[in-house]
């Protein structure tokens, strides 16, 4: 069966089927004609997969996203972001990622985070006379943060397939999301007065004021969101309803940028987002379950168990894993079929489960930044009018600082795990 399972799968690729379609017909292959399995069990599982109410979390968080983003929220933001580092050299870049940072405290989706922002900053450092490749490569570098700042759409992914807590997972994304974050804008200084791009003029403190006052309601969105389930006042999956409504709130009342007429395209973009992730998530729940019916999850466990006894080794030989997985398959994909895999290897090594999977999600967020998926690439160089070859020269820094703390936050714990300690116990 695995070797059907596997070929099927390939084969798909090859053909270029998209991968939600290519793990479904892989699967129903593999039952139709090696195994003596109903095909009804394909059906029963796509269901079983998208039947839970921590995953109700997707969609509300989507309409979020979707309701912050057509209510001003994004340039709100990167006016507040402008006002705060814009006038260091390379300080429109710098304004880049520091505005992905605060959207991603709302997205919770790299593609969001990437086209909200991107649609405002990448035109400004054009026009300012940034190299339209290095304003893509920043503003994609920025966008990938969107999955690691919580709340993260395949943070609770991967709770929900691992049995970890989303709340936790959200609290240990903070520091390693802050420290991508200042990395990248580290490397954007520098690439920048390389270049000698043109720098701000500091526009002063009262701008500052005025540039928080405006924006204060889409900072305090995550604030609420995080101290809501940390109090005990709602779940994940209730937090993302109360963000729905605080975004409705905050658009259609206190900015007054929402129109109720611009009601149906945003139901609609959130709903064709969430439809793409849930049935990528129901087709990999019957990929999975083949799998774990065939022990491959065991069998893998098994193998690396027997090449080293050592954590250190072994976390190494999953983050070049996870790092090419990452190039190739979409990152929700990604961790509904390897979280089963490699969960129960790191749990037999006492690595906690919450560390391990900000650190996957991490992994995964790189590949975002890799051809040939990089999807935080490709709206980059959409709204740059470019091609993916003239960024691939200016994202290469990106990749090596993001690498180099994913690194850091895989053999130093301590930096995941401090908050979620603090606060859980």
């Amino acid at each position: 069966m695995t070797l059907v399972l596997f070929a099927s799968l390939i084969f798909c690729f090859i053909l270029g089927v998209p991968i939600a379609f290519s793990l479904g017909v892989a699967s129903v292959a593999t039952l139709e004609f090696a195994s003596n399995l109903p095909l009804t069990l394909a059906a029963q599982r796509l269901f079983t997969g998208t039947d839970s109410f921590p995953l109700m979390a997707i969609p509300f968080f989507m309409l979020a996203g979707e309701l912050m983003e057509s209510g001003g929220i994004s340039r709100r933001l990167f006016d507040f972001a402008h006002a705060l580092v814009g006038f260091v050299a390379g300080g429109l870049a710098m304004v880049a990622v520091v505005a992905a940072m605060f959207f991603a405290g709302i997205s919770g989706a790299a593609a969001a985070d990437t086209a909200a922002v991107g649609a405002v900053s990448i035109p400004a450092m054009i026009r300012k006379g940034y190299d339209k490749g290095f304003a893509a490569a920043v503003q994609a570098a920025g966008g990938s943060i969107g999955v690691i700042i919580p709340p993260s759409i395949p943070m609770i992914i991967f709770g929900v397939v691992g049995g970890v807590s989303i709340g936790k997972m959200f609290l240990g994304g903070f520091i390693p999301g802050a420290l991508i974050g200042g990395s990248l804008m580290l490397v954007s200084y520098f690439l920048a007065k390389r270049a000698g791009y043109e720098r701000e003029t500091f526009l002063g403190i009262r701008e500052i004021g005025r540039t928080f006052i405006g924006a204060i309601w889409a900072l305090l969105m995550p604030l609420i969101i995080l101290g809501g389930i940390l109090g005990g006042i709602f779940t994940p999956t209730e937090a993302a309803v109360i963000a729905v409504l605080y975004g409705a709130v905050v658009g259609f009342i206190i900015y007054r940028e929402l129109r109720l007429r611009e009601l149906p395209k945003i139901l609609a973009k959130a709903a064709i987002s969430t439809s793409t992730v849930m049935l990528l998530i129901g087709t990999a729940n019957i990929f999975g379950w083949i799998l774990t019916s065939q022990r491959v999850p065991q069998s893998v466990a098994a193998y690396l168990v027997s090449l080293t006894s050592s954590p250190f080794v072994l976390y190494s030989l999953i983050l070049a894993c996870l790092l090419v997985v990452g190039t190739f398959m979409e990152t929700s994909a990604s961790l509904i079929i390897l979280t089963p895999v490699f969960l129960p290897v790191i749990q037999q090594f006492g690595i906690d489960p919450v560390h391990f999977g900000v650190v996957m999600v991490t992994a995964l967020a790189i590949g975002m930044l890799t051809p040939p998926l990089g999807i935080c690439l490709f709206i980059s160089c959409n709204i740059a009018r470019i091609q993916l070859t003239e960024i691939i020269r200016y994202i290469l820094p990106f990749l090596l600082v993001m690498i180099g703390v994913l690194l850091l936050i895989t053999y130093v714990p301590w930096i995941v795990m401090v908050i979620p300690d603090m606060f859980g116990g």
